[in-house]
């Protein structure tokens, strides 16, 4: 049979075709991000970011998956770029999949080089958790940008009451303004709802808002800018949550917006700018952007750089005017200034701006997921997180939001935030769970690339380090190898993720709690160590915060020892 597209669900159940839960967990999450619930564009192996996939091509997908289920508890299966090339003895502790997307020799480390070798067949762009097997849908990016956006409330109530705000801030009685509803930017309008704000979204492909619209994540969409402003302005001026998407192109609607003095109080983007090829020019009509991408690449990113360039700069004149602005990670910045505008970086990035501190606590996207398919384990593991933590109020309503407002796509998932010296406890509560039959199969546990010390990328998460050391890619490889020797299920490397070939390099580790002793043993280390990694990164930094979380858990720092 021809190797091609089809519809591929995950297995659910307690009942496995490979000979061990870990080899289980990386086939059925590898056939989870492809799920049409949770992929962008399944057919061509595509799962979020407009490019970013989970295998090279359907030959490697299903060799993949044959290799997984006949993979022994000492064996571990090499994938190159989305292509299983190898089956390698190794040991039970040992990953069972070791996993490097996109990377590149330095001196070839570019778009151009990539598209040729894409070309060639040689390569695959794996975004970040495309490529390692770990998407969960919107729902994987929700928590951070809802985390996010609760510190823009925080902000914008610090300045209005002279820096003397208290309790917990929220996002009423504002308007944030926003493009992109893919995989990624589809968060924004059920973020910016939770924390109880008004969102004005833009976005280019109809699908995109449907899709944003029929899970719950959009309220609703309107028929053009004007009628969009309208809804905002009332629903601003009444402080009642409301999110609405807008169909255009974000270079053309959002300087129309400034030029009509709109009350927007917060700006941020999340479109697919990391490729110039994934931002629809200006000019260009959406139906025929696939042809002139095809015909003119060269062309057609230098038109998508200029209409970068004009997005930009009308959101550095809504920041003239006083709105709070922030880059959210996507490359757009970068991209407009190679457009020749000379104001791009006159905003900050998310994470200087409002996420660092938690980097420093080794704070991050903890995610997992139920093999069961069944949400009453996604609502027993919230009880139990609950538990764990009763004493930390924003975790507490973040997984109470959760349970209401979030709907699964694909296997029933969670994300929350957990630090350094937290992990590792949920993930054995987790294990024991699964072990005495309250859960009914066994947990993949994982996290984002985007977290406190696994990814090296001076547009976004080493943004503005305190000692400069933005683009040092040793820590995300250490991370990885820190992670190969505690004993998680699967590791991976990748070049690019939300910012672009060239830009970032970022590490990411899946583990399983199948309930055995083996399991917990290595859950302890993984997920301790795991976050550890951050600290450690900004205690080399020189961040008083990670110094003191250091100090407070032990956690040894050799060049701080006599």
């Amino acid at each position: 049979m021809t190797s091609g597209p089809r519809t591929v669900t995950a297995p659910r159940g307690n009942s496995r075709s490979a000979r061990g839960w870990p080899q289980e967990a990386a086939l059925r999450m590898l056939m989870n991000n492809l799920d049409p619930e949770v992929a962008e564009h399944p057919d061509q192996l595509v799962v979020y970011g407009g490019t970013g996939k989970a295998a090279r091509d359907w030959a490697s997908f299903d060799a993949i998956c044959r290799t997984l289920v006949g993979l022994g508890d000492d064996e571990t299966l090499l994938v190159q770029s989305g292509r299983p090339v190898g089956v390698l003895r190794t040991h039970e502790w040992a990953p069972r999949v070791l996993i490097a997307n996109a990377n590149l020799v330095g001196e070839w480390d570019n778009w151009d080089e990539f598209r040729r070798l894409e070309h060639l067949g040689l390569t695959m762009y794996g975004q970040m958790t495309a490529g390692s097997w770990i998407y969960i849908g919107t729902q994987g990016i929700l928590q951070g940008t809802y985390e996010t956006f609760a510190a823009v409330a925080a902000v914008l109530a610090a300045r209005r009451t002279a820096g003397s705000a208290a309790g917990h801030a929220t996002l009423a009685g504002t308007v944030t303004l926003t493009a992109g509803l893919g995989g990624m930017g589809g968060a924004q309008p059920l973020a910016v709802t939770m924390n109880g704000g008004v969102a004005l979204c833009v976005e280019c492909d109809p699908s995109r808002i449907q899709r944003r619209l029929d899970h719950g994540y959009l309220d609703l969409w309107a028929d053009d800018l004007d009628a969009a402003l309208r809804l905002a302005e009332q629903a601003r001026a009444e402080r009642r949550p409301l999110s609405i998407g807008v169909l255009g192109n974000a270079a053309d609607m959002v300087p129309r917006a400034l030029a009509l003095g709109a009350p927007v109080d917060v700006v941020t983007d999340q479109t697919s700018a990391h490729d110039p090829l994934a931002y629809l020019p200006l000019g260009v009509a959406f139906e025929d952007w696939p042809a002139l991408r095809a015909a003119d690449p060269g062309g057609t990113t230098t038109r998508a750089r200029e209409s970068m360039a004009a997005h930009v700069a009308a959101m550095v004149g809504f920041a003239d005017a006083g709105a709070e602005v922030f880059d959210y990670g996507n490359s757009l910045r970068a991209e407009a200034r190679l457009a020749g505008y000379g104001r791009a970086f006159d905003y900050p990035g998310f994470v200087p701006a409002y996420i660092r501190p938690l980097f420093c606590e080794g704070k991050g996207p903890f995610r997992w997921a139920a093999l069961s398919g069944d949400p009453a384990d996604i609502a027993a593991t919230d009880r139990a997180v609950l538990d764990l933590f009763p004493g930390n109020e924003p975790l507490a309503r973040w997984i109470r939001l959760a349970g209401e407002r979030v709907r699964f796509q694909g296997l029933p998932a969670r994300i929350c935030w957990l630090g350094y010296g937290e992990r590792h406890l949920a993930g054995l509560r987790f294990n024991e769970m699964v072990a005495s039959g309250e859960l009914r199969a066994p947990i993949v546990i994982g996290r984002d690339h985007l977290d406190c010390g696994s990814v090296a990328s001076p547009y976004r998460e080493t943004e503005g380090m305190a000692d400069g050391s933005d683009p040092i890619a040793d820590w995300p490889l250490l991370n990885a190898l820190v992670n190969t020797a505690s004993g998680a299920s699967w590791v991976s490397i990748h070049d690019g993720g939300g910012v672009g070939i060239g830009r970032a390099v970022h590490a990411g580790q899946v583990s399983v709690a199948d309930g055995t002793p083996l399991a917990a043993a290595k859950l302890d280390r993984v997920l301790s160590n795991d976050p550890a990694t951050g600290v450690i990164r900004h205690v080399d930094a020189g961040y008083p915060e990670a110094l003191a979380v250091a100090a407070r858990t032990g956690l040894r720092i050799p060049m701080r020892e006599s």
